[in-house]
Formats: structure tokens, C-alpha cells, sequence
């Protein structure tokens, strides 16, 4: 069995949801064929919990504009540290980046299929390596400044 074009169609819009908020790492799997409960998941993560939000709004917003779908479940919105969105068909877990490196979702799916996502969701790839990388700069500089 294969995600429904329905769920790949949520996933697509999903995706661009959270590229267009500036989610880093974006990836889809079909787990159709291991969960009975859904057909795909949607990951992406940010470096703040602000940016969580910001990406789940999104998401929630542009499912419901333009495609008429409302989540049954929202999950997480208080801490903002690991959203999770149920559609049924797909479910979309917003981390952040602490998250998403400490439960390492990929690690438990990545033996299902990838899902094609727009080009602006891939490009979204290491962005969040990327991220910690200028971060550790910043700090470094902030601390030699301080000597």
C-alpha cells in the first residue's frame, strides 16, 4: 500500500508551508505500509520555539485555505518544542532543532519510502547543521570580545 494522493497532496502543501516559514530540514516519509493509523509523516524543525509556532501556524493555516483540511489533534503548543499536527491521512511533527537531534525521528522511518517534496522543502537540507554551525561562530566571537 502506498500514501493516497490526497496525503500526498496535504504533504506537498505542508512542506511549502514550512519552507515559506524557513524550517530547516525538511523530509517526508510514506509509512503507510508499517502504520495503520496514517499514511505519511511530515518532519521539520527550527531553531526557536517562536519559529516552531510560526511553521505550525503556517502549515494549519494553508491546509485549512486551500484544501480545506483541520488537524483532529494539536499537540505540544504549549512548550513549542515538538508540535505535532494529526490530519489522520498525514501527521506533521514540528521540532526544534534540540528535538529533532535528541528523538532522531529519520533513525525510526528511514527504512520507508521518501516522499517527493517542492524544491524549496529540499533546499531546506543541512540548513539546520548550518544553523549550529553560525551559532557556535557568534558565540565564539561574542566571547572573545569579552576577554
Amino acid at each position: 500500500m502506498t500514501a493516497t494522493d490526497r496525503s500526498i497532496e496535504l504533504i506537498t502543501t505542508a512542506a511549502q508551508a514550512a519552507a515559506d516559514k524557513l524550517a530547516h530540514d525538511i523530509i517526508a516519509y510514506d509509512v503507510s505500509d508499517v502504520l495503520s493509523i496514517t499514511d505519511a509523516f511530515l518532519l521539520a524543525s527550527a531553531p526557536n520555539d517562536r519559529q516552531v509556532k510560526s511553521i505550525v501556524d503556517e502549515i494549519e493555516e494553508r491546509l485549512n485555505k486551500e484544501l480545506g483540511a483541520k488537524p483532529v489533534r494539536r499537540e505540544g503548543d504549549r512548550e513549542a518544542r515538538w508540535v505535532l499536527l494529526d490530519y489522520i491521512d498525514i501527521v506533521v511533527h514540528v521540532q526544534h532543532s534540540e528535538e529533532r537531534v535528541f528523538y532522531a525521528l529519520e533513525r525510526l522511518w528511514k527504512d520507508c519510502p521518501e516522499l517527493e517534496l517542492p524544491a524549496d522543502a529540499k533546499a531546506t537540507r543541512g540548513k539546520a547543521q548550518e544553523h549550529v554551525k553560525l551559532q557556535a561562530e557568534e558565540d565564539s566571537a561574542e566571547l572573545g570580545e569579552l576577554r
